[in-house]
């Protein structure tokens, strides 16, 4: 029976990152798959000459290219804007509301509505940390938890970071809280070259000012089979207890 497959995800670049492989095999299994982002990402570390084109624009565009070579179906930006990784919260740009200053309540709603719309069977969030601590990710997962209950999704199933990169990647000021243990195990290395494909089609968090390789172009370009240990598999905590695979 195919499902309905709904990513809910910080940014553009989150949906290939974290769950690229996971996407591409449900899609490839015949499966819809809808990725929602909550930010335009405009505050994402890139070269000069991209911020200096409108950064959300090409971000936005990124991430449509990105889906298409998933297989993802549909993508919705809902529009808020990025929050930046802190500890200093900008102000909000004329217009928009900062994710993490969004009403938890408004920003779950919204995103309930897509969960009912489409009838999704499954939705991808993330854990209580947002996987690393980043506030745009945390919110994630409070706006995610709130939507699924009001929408009375059937499962739900958190990002999980392991806490190796948790404690490398969170900001200083942070504190990490004790997570849900996996579950849900997916061997994505199958669709490994579409993950990388997808990561790497966004260009504009590949360098810093066109000359400085960041993290997702150092680790795209590993050996392959490296690349099969560090990206082969993504890992998914179901707050049911559920050990249910999600792809064959």
């Amino acid at each position: 029976m195919a499902l309905t497959f709904l990513a809910f995800h910080a940014h553009p670049d989150d949906e290939a990152i974290l769950t690229g492989g996971t996407l591409a095999c449900v899609a490839a299994a015949g499966h819809r798959v809808v990725v929602v982002t909550a930010t335009d990402g405009a505050l994402g570390l890139s070269s000069r000459r991209y911020a200096a084109a409108g950064l959300a624009g090409v971000r936005a565009a990124e991430l449509r290219e990105s889906a298409r070579l998933l297989g993802v179906a549909r993508v919705v930006q809902l529009g808020y804007a990025d929050s930046g990784l802190g500890p200093v919260l900008f102000d909000d740009p004329p217009g928009q509301v900062r994710f993490v200053r969004a009403s938890v309540d408004e920003a779950a709603e919204r995103l309930a509505g897509l969960l009912r719309e489409e009838s999704v069977d499954v939705l991808l969030t993330y854990d209580i940390n947002g996987g690393y601590g980043h506030p745009d990710h945390v919110q994630v997962h409070r706006v995610g938890a709130v939507a699924a209950e009001l929408a009375q999704t059937p499962r739900v199933l958190e990002v999980a970071v392991s806490p190796r990169v948790a404690r490398v990647m969170k900001p200083r000021d942070v504190s990490l809280a004790p997570v849900r243990p996996v579950t849900v195990v997916v061997d994505v290395r199958e669709h490994l070259d579409a993950k990388i494909a997808a990561m790497r089609a966004h260009r504009s968090q590949l360098t810093a000012d066109g000359l400085v390789p960041r993290n997702i172009d150092v680790v795209t370009r590993l050996p392959r089979v490296v690349l099969e240990r560090t990206l082969g598999w993504e890992r998914f905590a179901d707050p049911s207890g559920s050990s249910e695979p999600l792809c064959p």
